[in-house]
């Protein structure tokens, strides 16, 4: 009652497993086509948005870690923007998971689909791990681009400081994982590079019910989904991201199941289906509750 905003969790049934989806923090922006198809005439972006009944001038992004309960374990996939974030009201992974009854201390495992900063930021809390009981998993080529010394100087040196400060402290308790491996009994990693160099993506799979976390495969559910060839400045490697696109949501598509986008509309999760050359998102409503 006091006009604190309360934080914004979503919960499902996949089969067994129990998600838990916290809106970290949001952003708007202006220009949206000055990140979202860069090769294209802005004019062609903008009558995109309009067409979908989204502003031409604007974009919302949000930050959407998830929680998977397993009945053995508690799986956070990425992090959000922790402490540094809260300044710009991100940053409220910690009070999603408290609202949904959980704590920081419940995790087990700690998976991350990438290393950029807003994934990242809530690893650490006034120096020390923010989940004391958790081990982590990250991908090997992805750890091992950010953290060598070959980044100092080159437009990927923030980020390498920011994994120096969030990720390394954390070596110890981390296994390293590659293309095929296991997360956890039900998840499994699988390499979909191009915006970062060793981006994953996780199937989860329960009494027969899936879906992939996507991470930042797509960030826009109109402009990177519909239009998945169209390049985002994000992507490090543009050429490669478009490909894995089209290959991780061709896949979705095919077998139908439901994918949550770390960057699509809240509270991140649906399904995809073939149109005008791309995939039309389609939000959840009641699928996972009946």
């Amino acid at each position: 009652m006091d006009g604190t905003p309360l934080p914004e969790i979503d919960q499902f049934k996949l089969g067994s497993y129990k998600f838990t989806v916290v809106r970290d923090g949001i952003n708007i922006s202006e220009k949206p086509y000055e990140t979202f198809g860069t090769n294209q005439d802005p004019e062609t972006v903008k009558a995109l948005l309009s067409a979908n009944f989204l502003p031409a001038d604007k974009f919302l992004n949000g930050y959407t870690p998830a929680l998977i309960d397993t009945g053995s374990d508690v799986i956070l996939i990425d992090t959000g923007f922790g402490a540094s974030g809260r300044v710009r009201g991100a940053g409220q992974l910690a009070e999603g998971l408290k609202a949904a009854g959980y704590s920081a201390e419940d995790v087990t495992i700690v998976a991350l689909t990438h290393l950029h900063g807003d994934h990242i930021g809530g690893l650490m809390e006034d120096g020390a791990a923010a989940f004391k009981n958790a081990r982590y998993i990250v991908g090997q080529a992805e750890y091992d681009f950010w953290s060598d010394k070959a980044r100092e100087g080159t437009p990927a040196e923030g980020g390498h400081k920011a994994v120096l400060a969030n990720v390394v402290p954390l070596a110890e308790k981390t296994t390293f994982i590659k293309d095929g491996d296991s997360v956890a009994p039900g998840i499994t990693a699988m390499l979909a590079a191009g915006h970062s160099p060793g981006h994953m993506v996780f199937h989860v799979e329960s009494e027969g019910k899936g879906l992939v976390l996507t991470g930042d495969t797509a960030n826009h559910y109109i402009l990177s989904l519909l239009r998945p060839d169209w390049e985002v400045r994000f992507d490090m490697d543009k050429t490669q991201a478009a490909a894995t696109r089209r290959k991780v949501f061709e896949m979705i598509a095919t077998e139908k199941i439901a994918f949550l986008g770390y960057h699509m509309p809240f509270p991140a999760v649906g399904f995809v289906e073939r149109q005008d050359g791309g995939y039309r998102f389609v939000p959840k409503t009641y699928q996972f509750d009946i």
